[in-house]
C-alpha cells in the first residue's frame, strides 16, 4: 500500500509497510483488549505496532491505544479508511489528480468541496449518514425526529460546515448538542449507532414534558427542538434600503407587503426610535425622555379572529389602520444568508479613502445603505432555522354585513393539515364547491382538471376500500374557505357586533423545506383517537402552485420528499420509525432507532405518514453550480480574491433559491469585521477567485463585495462606550442602593418594575446588548380615583428618589408610582418589594 504525499497528513510518513491483503486478514481477529470480533475493527498504522483494537460501537479501545501510544494512524479494516487522530480527519493513502487539478490548485479544490461539487472521491462517501440512535427509553419519537432532520441537507450542512456560527451562551447550549450529533451520525466512519444522551437532556431542561420515560408526540418534540435552536442561533435581521446587484433585491424580509399596506409612518416611528436609542448608547445622562417607545399600546379596538396556520381561530387585538381592509403582521422575516477554504487574513486598519477603489469593478457596489435599527422589543430576527423552514401565509376573513376584510401576514414553520371524511371529500371533488372556491380566490384550481367520472369512480371505490385520501385533498381542505357563522361568529370591528363571515388563507412565501403535519390524533377530555385514514403521498412533484397568494412572488412551487415520520400503533401506545432518502446516493431508508435497512420506494408510499418533509426542487440550482465547478476548474490565475460568507455558499450548495448573496453575517455596519468576530472569521468566510465571484453577483445580486478584512474601529470605540456606560451606571446604582437601605425612616418610596428591572440588569451586568428601553411601570400601577398607586401584588421593587431620578433621566419612561411608609395599608407591599429588589442585588 503506497503513501502518499506527505501534504495531506504530515504523519503518514510513520505508516509501515502493509498490504491490502494483509489488512483483509487482520480483519478477521479480534479487540486485543475486549476480545470482541468485527466488523469495525482499526488496526494502528504505526510502524512495527500491529495492535488491533475496537471501535465506538463498542469499548473504543482503539482511541485508547492511540492516546496512550501516541500512534496516530488507524484503519477500519471493513471499509479501509484510514484517520489520523492528531490532525482529527480522514487520509488517503491513495490520491489521484483529476486531469484539471494540478497539485499546487489547493484553493479550487476546497472550494469545490465546500460548494459540494462532485469530487473523485465522491464514491467513497456515499454510505454516510446511514448511522441509528439508541432508543434510551421509549424515545422512538426522539429518533424518529432527528433522522428526519438529518437528512435535510439545507439543515445538516449548515452545522457540518459552518461550524463557526453554531455558537450560543444560552442555557443549555442545544445547538451544540445537534451540532455533535450531527456530525456523529455523518461521520466517515459510519459508526453502528449513537447514543443522543447529551441532546436529550437538553430537550428535557427546556420543556419537562420529555422527562421521564413515557412516550411523547415526535411533531411536539420537533416543534420544541426547533424552536429551541432559532432562539440560540437568531441573529438581529440587517434590513438593506438597497440590495444592489442585478437580482434587484431590496429587502431581507418577507413582510415588504404589510409594511407598504401599513404606510410610511411606521418607517418615521422606528427611524426616530433608532435615534433615540442611539443617544442613549453615546452618553450617559441625558435631559428629559425617552417617552415610551417600547411599551404596547392597546387601541380602542375589539377582539379579531385571526387565522393560525394549523387553521384555527384564534383571538387577537390590532389597530384599525383602514376602514375597509385591517392589515397586521405577525411574520419573523427571512434573509439570504453558507464552507472551507484560504484562511483569509485580517487587517488592523481599515482601507484608506482612495478613488483607486472605484474603478476596481464598475458592477460591485460598495456596503448598501442601512435602515435605522429598531428598539430592542421591535427588531426581527433570523436564523438557519427560519431560512429552512419559515413561510408565510396571508389569511383573510371578510366580513359579509360591511364586506370588511382583515388580513394577517403569519409565519409558520409547519402546516398541520386535517385529513378529510367521506363528506369532506365530496365537498371537495364537488363540481359546486370548486366553483364557490375559485370565486372566493381561495384553492379550487387544486380540482379544476378533475373530471366528474374520475370524482364518481374515487367515490364508489371509497364505498368498499374506505375513502381515498391524498396529500392534495389535505392541502385543499386547509386552505378550503370556511363559512363562520352560529357558534363560530365574525367579531367585526367596523360593525362592532358578531357577524356571519368568511375566512381564506393563501401561501404568500414557500419555504425551502416545507414540513407538513397531519392531524391524527384527537384528544379528548377524556380519551384520544387516531385517525388511521392512508393518505396517499407523492416522493416528487409536490406542486403547490395552486394555493399561492396571486400578489405571491415565488418562483419554485414543486417540492420533492426528503423524510416521513410514521407512527405505528394506537393513540395510547405505538412506535416511531422514519423513512428518509439519503442525499448521497438517493437511496431509501428505514430508520428504526439503531436499525436502519434500505427500502424500495413501494415501501415509502405505504407508509402510515404523520410528519412530512419536503424540498423545494429546482433544476436551475443544479445548473448554477455546474456552472460553477466549471468556474472552479479553470486554472487561469485571479487578480482579485472576494471573501463569501461560508452561510451563503451553504444556502447556494443546498438551496433551490439561495436569494441575494449577503456577506452582513461577518460585517458589521460599517463595512468591517466587527471585533468580537475577528477571533474566528476563518469559520465565516470563504475565499472565491474573480470570475466566480462575477458569475455568482451577475445571477444572484446582493453583496456588499469584499476582498480586504479589517476590524472595524468604530465599533470597537461603541464597544468602549458600552462598557464605560455600563460600568458608570451600575456603579451608581449599587451607591445609592447602598444609601437607601441605610436609610432608618424614609419619607417616600419610589416603585420600579422588576420585568424591566431584570432587563436593566442584564444589560449592565454585560449578559445583554440592548439597553432595556424606557422604564415601563404600566404592569404595577393601577390609576384610583385620579392617583397612580401600586397594584396589589405587583411583581416590583423599591428604590430611592435618588435612584429613580438617576434612572429615568437615562432611561426615561414611566408612570411614576410612589408609596409612603407611614399608611399603614401598603406596610406588607413595601416590604416584600424591598425584599425582592434585595435579592436581585445582592449579587451586583
Amino acid at each position: 500500500m503506497p503513501a502518499a504525499s506527505s501534504c495531506d497528513c504530515p504523519h503518514l510518513e510513520c505508516v509501515g509497510e502493509i498490504t491490502k491483503e494483509e489488512l483483509i486478514q487482520k480483519s478477521h481477529g479480534q479487540c486485543q483488549d475486549c476480545r470482541v470480533g468485527g466488523p469495525n475493527l482499526w488496526a494502528c498504522l504505526e510502524n512495527g505496532c500491529a495492535y488491533i483494537g475496537c471501535g465506538e460501537s463498542h469499548g473504543d479501545h482503539s482511541t485508547v491505544h492511540s492516546e496512550e501510544m501516541r500512534h496516530n494512524l488507524t484503519v477500519n479494516l471493513t471499509t479501509l479508511r484510514v484517520w489520523c487522530y492528531a490532525c482529527a480527519k480522514e487520509v488517503f493513502l491513495e490520491r489521484k489528480l483529476g486531469p484539471n487539478t494540478k497539485p499546487g490548485s489547493v484553493p479550487p479544490t476546497g472550494v469545490a468541496d465546500d460548494l459540494d461539487m462532485e469530487t473523485e472521491e465522491e464514491d467513497d462517501v456515499r454510505a454516510r449518514g446511514l448511522t441509528g440512535l439508541k432508543n434510551i427509553g421509549n424515545t422512538c419519537y426522539m429518533n424518529a425526529a432527528l433522522q428526519a432532520l438529518s437528512n435535510c441537507p439545507p439543515l445538516s450542512q449548515f452545522f457540518l460546515d459552518c461550524g463557526g456560527l453554531v455558537r450560543t451562551d444560552k442555557k443549555p447550549a442545544l445547538c451544540k448538542s445537534y451540532q455533535k450529533l450531527i456530525a456523529d451520525l455523518w461521520h466517515k466512519n459510519r459508526p453502528a449507532f449513537v447514543v443522543p444522551t447529551n441532546l436529550f437532556q437538553g430537550i428535557k431542561t427546556v420543556n419537562p414534558m420529555f422527562r421521564g420515560y413515557s412516550q411523547q408526540d415526535s411533531q411536539e418534540f420537533l416543534r420544541c427542538l426547533m424552536d429551541q435552536l432559532h432562539e440560540e442561533l437568531k441573529e438581529t435581521l440587517v434590513e438593506l434600503e438597497d440590495g444592489g446587484g442585478p437580482g434587484g433585491t431590496q429587502c431581507l424580509g418577507e413582510s415588504d407587503e404589510a409594511d407598504t399596506l401599513i404606510g410610511s409612518e411606521e418607517l418615521a416611528k422606528s427611524s426616530r426610535e433608532w435615534q433615540s436609542e442611539k443617544n442613549l448608547i453615546n452618553e450617559l445622562h441625558r435631559t428629559g425622555t425617552h417617552g415610551h417607545l417600547d411599551k404596547d399600546v392597546d387601541t380602542a379596538s375589539e377582539d379579531r379572529a385571526i387565522i393560525s396556520c394549523q387553521g384555527a381561530i384564534k383571538q387577537g387585538r390590532a389597530a384599525d389602520s383602514n376602514p375597509e381592509i385591517q392589515v397586521s403582521n405577525n411574520a419573523r422575516p427571512q434573509s439570504p444568508s453558507g464552507n472551507e477554504g484560504l484562511v483569509p487574513k485580517l487587517s488592523s486598519s481599515q482601507p484608506k479613502s482612495s478613488p483607486m477603489w472605484s474603478p476596481l469593478s464598475s458592477t460591485h457596489k460598495k456596503v448598501a445603505s442601512f435602515t435605522p435599527l429598531k428598539s430592542k422589543h421591535q427588531r426581527k430576527y433570523r436564523s438557519v432555522i427560519s431560512d429552512v423552514f419559515d413561510g408565510t401565509i396571508i389569511s383573510s376573513v371578510q366580513c359579509l354585513t360591511c364586506d370588511r376584510v382583515s388580513v394577517t401576514l403569519e409565519t409558520f414553520q409547519d402546516i398541520s393539515l386535517p385529513i378529510p371524511g367521506k363528506e369532506d371529500l365530496a365537498k371537495l371533488h364537488s363540481s359546486s364547491h370548486q366553483t364557490a372556491l375559485v370565486k372566493a380566490g381561495s384553492c379550487g384550481e387544486a380540482y379544476a382538471a378533475q373530471g366528474w367520472i374520475a370524482f364518481v369512480l374515487e367515490y364508489i371505490k371509497s364505498w368498499f376500500w374506505g375513502p381515498v385520501v391524498t396529500l392534495q385533498d389535505c392541502l385543499a381542505a386547509f386552505f378550503a374557505r370556511d363559512e363562520l357563522k352560529g357558534d363560530n361568529m365574525y367579531s367585526c370591528e367596523k360593525c362592532r357586533k358578531l357577524r356571519n363571515g368568511v375566512k381564506f388563507c393563501k401561501v404568500q412565501s414557500l419555504p425551502e423545506i416545507l414540513c407538513i403535519h397531519l392531524k391524527r390524533f384527537r384528544h379528548e377530555l377524556m380519551f384520544s383517537t387516531k385517525i388511521g385514514t392512508h393518505v396517499s403521498f407523492p416522493l416528487d412533484g409536490l406542486d403547490l402552485q395552486p394555493f399561492l397568494a396571486k400578489e405571491s412572488s415565488a418562483q419554485t412551487t414543486t417540492y420533492d420528499l426528503l423524510s416521513v415520520i410514521c407512527h405505528h400503533g394506537t393513540a395510547s401506545s405505538g412506535h416511531y420509525v422514519a423513512y428518509c432518502r439519503n442525499d448521497l446516493n438517493k437511496l431509501w431508508y428505514e430508520f428504526d432507532d439503531q436499525s436502519v435497512t434500505e427500502v424500495s420506494e413501494s415501501c415509502v408510499q405505504n407508509a402510515e405518514a404523520y410528519v412530512l418533509f419536503y424540498k423545494k426542487s429546482s433544476e436551475e440550482a443544479q445548473k448554477a453550480r455546474r456552472r460553477v465547478t466549471a468556474l472552479l476548474g479553470v486554472t487561469e490565475p485571479s487578480l482579485l480574491q472576494f471573501y463569501v460568507s461560508r452561510q451563503w455558499l451553504n444556502k447556494f450548495r443546498t438551496f433551490a433559491e439561495p436569494g441575494p448573496i449577503s456577506n452582513h453575517d461577518f460585517l458589521c455596519l460599517h463595512g468591517g469585521v466587527p471585533p468580537h468576530k475577528a477571533a474566528y472569521i476563518d469559520d465565516l468566510v470563504l475565499m472565491l477567485p474573480q470570475n466566480v465571484w462575477d458569475h455568482l453577483y451577475s445571477r444572484y445580486g446582493g453583496g456588499p463585495a469584499v476582498n480586504h478584512l479589517y476590524v472595524c474601529h468604530t465599533c470597537q470605540m461603541e464597544i468602549e462606550k458600552l462598557e464605560k456606560r455600563r460600568k458608570n451606571e451600575l456603579d451608581m446604582f449599587v451607591r445609592l442602593n447602598k444609601a437607601f437601605q441605610e436609610e432608618d425612616a424614609p419619607v417616600v418610596i419610589y416603585c420600579i418594575s422588576m420585568q424591566w428591572f431584570r432587563e436593566w440588569e442584564a444589560f449592565v451586568k454585560g449578559k445583554d446588548n440592548d439597553p432595556p428601553g424606557p422604564i415601563d411601570n404600566s404592569k404595577i400601577a393601577v390609576n384610583k380615583n385620579g392617583h397612580i398607586i401600586l397594584k396589589q401584588g405587583a411583581d416590583s421593587g423599591q428604590i430611592s428618589e435618588e435612584t429613580w431620578n438617576f434612572l429615568h433621566s437615562i432611561h426615561g419612561g414611566g408612570p411614576m408610582v410612589t408609596v409612603r411608609p407611614n399608611v399603614s395599608h401598603q406596610e406588607a407591599d413595601v416590604s416584600q418589594a424591598e425584599e425582592k429588589i434585595e435579592m436581585e442585588t445582592r449579587t451586583v
